[in-house]
């Protein structure tokens, strides 16, 4: 009985090689299509590797689209911050260009044959109040520079105010739009039969321009004439320009004629002035006729 178990033994081992090899052989058959077990097992396995593989996907696509997001941040505020650099730069060009061009036209006025008899000494502002910008600014000149209170202040443009007050190394300048009663300065315009006087009262609020008052009803006034100032007074020389006529009519009383003067000079941008001393020699022959006696 134990030798036919034995046999038995053998007889399976041998059937489970046969059926192995058999196997074998069979997978290694050149097939082009798998069988139901082969195609359970890659069904299976395909199943988990996708329910895997979605997520890390979706998780790596995420932390990429992360990091993208913040190069394009950090890209965007270094674009930005070039930007606000070449405004600056822009700006700043800018400026320079606006004060080269005034220092090279207030070098060609010193040589105006106009103001070859009067002495120019150039400041630069140095403070405007915002509490009274339309009135007052602040230059780095005073007494010790011979600066003295009324005298002309002008740009390379034109006219715009006097010395109102003087320290030792600083000194304040009274602008022509200043609306103090007293900020009055005596202004002529030539026609072509005439001389009309009249005077310089500060600056109307609705239109900006400076008002010349005081003008006789009988004067032609024309739109486009050139108004400067008189010299009469003793206070400012003659010559230097306001502006210029761009409106006129009868006063409120109906006595006189006023004008509106688009000023020459701009009033918001003030970097670089000159102050304009008017000389005295020629006015103290001409006021004191006793001199051509003493000098005669």
């Amino acid at each position: 009985m134990s030798s036919f178990f034995s046999n038995k033994r053998l007889i399976v081992l041998l059937v489970c090689m046969i059926i192995l090899v058999a196997l074998i052989g069979y997978s290694m058959s050149d097939r082009r299509s798998l069988s139901w077990p082969e195609q359970f097992v890659a069904d299976t396995v395909g199943s988990l590797q996708s329910a895997f593989s979605r997520p890390a996907h979706f998780a790596a696509g995420f932390f990429d689209n992360v990091r993208d997001m913040r190069n394009l941040y950090e890209e965007n505020q270094l674009l930005k911050s070039h930007l606000d650099e070449y405004a600056s730069l822009q700006v700043e060009l800018s400026q320079l260009q606006r004060r080269n061009e005034e220092l090279e036209a207030a070098v060609d006025l010193q040589d105006d044959p106009d103001l070859m008899s009067y002495t120019v000494r150039s400041a630069i502002v140095i403070h405007r109040s915002p509490d009274r910008w339309n009135e007052q600014v602040g230059i780095n000149k005073g007494a010790q520079d011979g600066l003295e209170e009324n005298m002309a202040v002008i740009t390379s443009e034109g006219l715009i105010g006097k010395i109102d007050q003087v320290s030792q190394f600083s000194s304040t300048i009274r602008l022509l739009s200043d609306q103090d009663i007293t900020n009055r300065i005596s202004a002529m315009v030539d026609t072509d039969d005439e001389t009309v006087y009249g005077f310089i009262e500060g600056m109307d609020e609705e239109t900006g321009y400076l008002r010349f008052t005081k003008i006789d009803m009988e004067a032609e006034l024309e739109n486009g004439q050139i108004v400067s100032t008189s010299g009469l007074g003793g206070v400012f020389p003659q010559g230097l320009q306001v502006g210029e006529i761009v409106e006129y009519d009868t006063d409120e009383f109906g006595l006189t004629q006023i004008a509106y003067v688009k000023p020459s000079a701009n009033f918001s941008h003030l970097d670089y002035v000159m102050v304009v001393e008017r000389g005295a020699d020629t006015l103290d022959e001409k006021i004191n006729p006793d001199l051509e006696d003493d000098d005669s």
